[in-house]
């Protein structure tokens, strides 16, 4: 018998309030959700994406069926805290609930990790520690990282886009710390909670330096009341230089000067994690129900 192979389903879970993926859209051309799923179908070309957007009032949120119609699932960094128990944030904590109970893969970066620790009895905190601007530094591997399939490829240690103020405190029982750094202990990590499986960045390898820039340009004012610059013009001349990097990678100038290499200037190994997640979980996902 002939098998047709169909194309991967997959769902994006656009973190974000409706102010918050407007003004993102305002500055950077597109709203978190649909920029996320941009980068997933450049992974999985045949892929078949839909976004849904969980922190707005009254929106329709896929049941147990639904969600377990889904290949893999997505989950986007946000704005929100997950500590500020506001609808908005808990829609989010219950669909990830419900999420594990699917059984489907599920893959989140930054919140998205958030929203899979506390959803399955985890906690998250302001970091003590502060902000990690723009880039993380010495993202490290664990014993259990150097083996597990989400960071196969990664070096011992790496640097990656990422834009937070919370961290993971107390991780869900069930979890494997897979890469720690001196900001925060979970910087990936897989968990496992009610009879699903779900894995996780801290950082942001779906960023390209183009979002990153437009980001912390929203952020100008907390950028220089927290120090990270002297002053607006430093904060300006600063992310024109991360945008003339976007522009031109190949800029070994701004790459010394910023500290950057191939790790995040090379788009197929920053986002190694997602291809990894489409390679090790979903495709897999897929061959066991049938489809592929």
């Amino acid at each position: 018998m002939l098998h047709v192979s169909k194309p991967l389903r997959l769902l994006v879970v656009d973190g974000n309030t409706r102010e918050q993926r407007e003004s993102h859209a305002a500055g950077y051309g597109s709203q978190p959700g649909e920029a996320y799923a941009e980068v997933v179908r450049a992974i999985a070309p045949d892929a078949i994406t839909d976004i849904c957007l969980p922190a707005d009032a009254g929106t329709n949120l896929p049941d147990g069926a639904g969600l377990a119609s889904y290949d893999g699932i997505f989950l986007t960094g946000s704005a929100l805290h997950i500590y500020h128990l506001e609808p908005e944030v808990t829609r989010q904590i219950e669909l990830m609930r419900a999420i594990y109970a699917s059984g489907t893969p599920c893959f989140g970066s930054c919140w998205g990790v958030q929203v899979g620790a506390v959803a399955a009895g985890g906690t998250v905190v302001a970091n003590p520690r502060g902000r990690e601007v723009g880039f993380a530094r010495r993202i490290t591997l664990t014993d259990a990282g150097r083996s597990h399939p989400l960071l196969a490829g990664r070096p011992l240690s790496f640097d990656a886009p990422a834009i937070h103020l919370d961290t993971i405190a107390l991780p869900p029982a069930d979890t494997t710390v897979l890469a720690s750094n001196a900001y925060s202990t979970v910087h990936a990590a897989e968990f496992r909670h009610d009879g699903g499986t779900f894995w996780g960045v801290q950082y942001h390898p779906e960023f390209p330096l183009g979002q990153v820039a437009s980001i912390l340009g929203r952020m100008t004012t907390i950028l220089v009341a927290e120090g990270f610059r002297r002053d607006e013009a430093a904060v300006e001349s600063w992310l024109a230089e991360i945008r003339a990097l976007d522009a031109d990678p190949a800029r070994h100038d701004l790459a010394w000067a910023h500290g950057l290499d191939e790790e995040v200037l090379d788009e197929e190994r920053r986002v190694l994690e997602l291809r990894n997640f489409i390679a090790a979980r979903v495709k897999p996902h897929v061959s066991l129900r049938g489809r592929a």
